[in-house]
């Protein structure tokens, strides 16, 4: 789709509540790289009209999580611009004044339903087999119907006259999409008390703000008919210029084939955070979450992402998160960094609370001889503590299962075998020490990787890890043979 440089405005606009999820950061990932790949404008605004969800706390999480992820903003909080301020709830006097001017256009209209009443009236229709939306019956009062509802203490809502006429518009994602006005009836954008529902504050920002392009989650596309009416009204209004394009993102499911909720563990950014997930990494499967850069590559930088975004080639169908595919594809991205910049990303995985050695038993000249090796193994950033725990721990962890496994009988004249061959080997050469391992394997009759498992196991404490003999070489030769003593002594006990 083809767009002047400049000339493209989408938004993202969450409301801050609770931690930020998966489903949101895919939204403003697509978001994001629409308005890079068209050189466009993104409005990061903030939707906080309900003070008894909405928290400070959760706010400043959302701005995290952007400067976390890499998304830069054009116009928002603490950016400002031209359309400021971009929190709702600092833009209430401008929701009243457009709701008096639907009101007095006869855009919309007073409505003094009781809940009781509408509910009566919902059951009666879905009985008869008619539509259970909201049936106009306050759309003509008279002003005596009006008085008598006053005169019993009715505080009325406000609601938008629909147009009795079919509404058909052309999703970016899904094509031409038509709703006929049976299924679309007038509804609420006041409440009683006066407060703005989001379905008159989104779409008036969304004018004020000169949004070209609204790409959101599907769960809301049954709301773009009314939102497209009340857009029409703006217009007549002189409020709005135009009617945005708007594109509909598949669900993401999750567990059971079931719509990833936010309150489901795996959706949480802050989990994907703690279990150190690139940024890199968690954008690149997200993005596949709907889209593809082609049909045979999923390992791609956000850079070419941008380059090649077209939300035309977005899927509509539902997506499945699949933890592991995206633990594969971040472990892909760990392996794309320099070592330094992976050295250093690790570097909250080795002190406190996550290491459980003491810091002044941390060895900088250790970790950095072991990092390019660690880099190879790891699918996210803290498996790196349990790694490299063997090289600060004064004596290794035991796995006893792991230990039960490799310490079979034989291992005590194996690990004796092995360490006369290591004491003899060179300790500057990973390849000596293989050589080493290997003789004492085949004087006892055993392969390689047989051989090795107790070494490992002795010297380290577990049975899979980072390359054994370059793990030697840099714990080094004292500690390494001693622990083969302690393992000895132990399978003598």
């Amino acid at each position: 789709m083809a767009s002047a440089p400049g000339s493209v405005r989408v938004r993202f606009c969450p409301s801050p509540t609770g931690n930020p999820h998966v489903g949101l950061v895919r939204t403003a990932l697509f978001n994001w790289a629409f308005a890079r790949h068209h050189g466009g404008t993104l409005v990061f605004r903030i939707e906080d009209t309900d003070a008894a969800r909405d928290s400070e706390e959760s706010y400043h999480q959302l701005l995290d999580a952007m400067r976390w992820l890499g998304f830069d903003w054009d116009e928002g909080p603490e950016v400002g611009g031209p359309h400021a301020p971009y929190r709702q709830s600092q833009r209430m006097d401008l929701y009243k004044d457009v709701a008096r001017k639907l009101l007095d256009g006869g855009y919309a209209y007073h409505c003094y339903c009781s809940q009781e009443e509408l509910d009566t009236r919902r059951e009666a229709a879905r009985a008869a087999g008619r539509p259970s939306g909201y049936d106009g019956h306050c759309r003509e009062l008279t002003e005596a119907q009006v008085e008598e509802y006053k005169a019993q203490g009715r505080e009325p809502i406000v609601r938008f006259r629909m147009p009795d006429e079919t509404i058909t518009f052309t999703d970016l994602v899904r094509g031409e999409l038509t709703f006929t006005p049976e299924n679309v009836p007038d509804y609420g954008i006041v409440r009683a008390n006066g407060a703005p529902l989001y379905t008159l504050v989104n779409p008036v920002d969304d004018a004020l703000m000169e949004i070209t392009h609204v790409l959101r989650g599907e769960d809301l596309l049954s709301s773009t008919p009314r939102q497209i009416a009340l857009y029409k009204a703006l217009i007549e209004l002189g409020i709005a210029k135009g009617i945005p394009q708007f594109g509909h993102l598949p669900y993401v499911m999750g567990e059971g084939n079931k719509k990833l909720s936010k309150r489901d563990p795996q959706s949480s950014l802050n989990l994907y955070r703690e279990r150190g997930f690139l940024p890199e990494g968690l954008l690149n499967y997200l993005s596949l979450l709907g889209w593809s850069l082609s049909a045979d590559q999923d390992i791609f930088t956000i850079d070419e992402m941008v380059a090649a975004f077209d939300v035309s080639d977005v899927n509509p169908n539902p997506a499945r998160f699949d933890l592991k595919k995206c633990e594969a594809i971040n472990g892909d991205h760990i392996r794309m960094l320099e070592v330094k910049d992976f050295a250093e990303r690790c570097r909250p995985w080795l002190k406190a609370p996550f290491a459980p050695w003491a810091p002044e038993d941390f060895d900088e000249a250790k970790w950095q001889a072991i990092a390019p090796h660690a880099q190879t193994r790891l699918k996210v950033l803290s498996e790196i503590t349990d790694n490299v725990d063997f090289l600060f721990l004064p004596e290794p962890v035991f796995d006893e299962a792991g230990w039960n496994k490799a310490m079979k009988e034989g291992s005590d004249a194996l690990l004796r075998t092995a360490r006369e061959k290591l004491d003899a080997a060179d300790w500057t050469s990973p390849e000596s020490l293989k050589e080493a391992v290997l003789a004492a394997g085949e004087a006892h009759g055993l392969k390689l990787g047989k051989a090795q498992a107790p070494v490992r196991v002795a010297v380290t404490g577990r049975t899979v890890g980072l390359p054994l003999f370059e793990s030697l070489e840099i714990l080094g030769k004292e500690k390494s043979l001693a622990r083969i003593d302690a393992a000895l002594a132990k399978l003598a006990a």
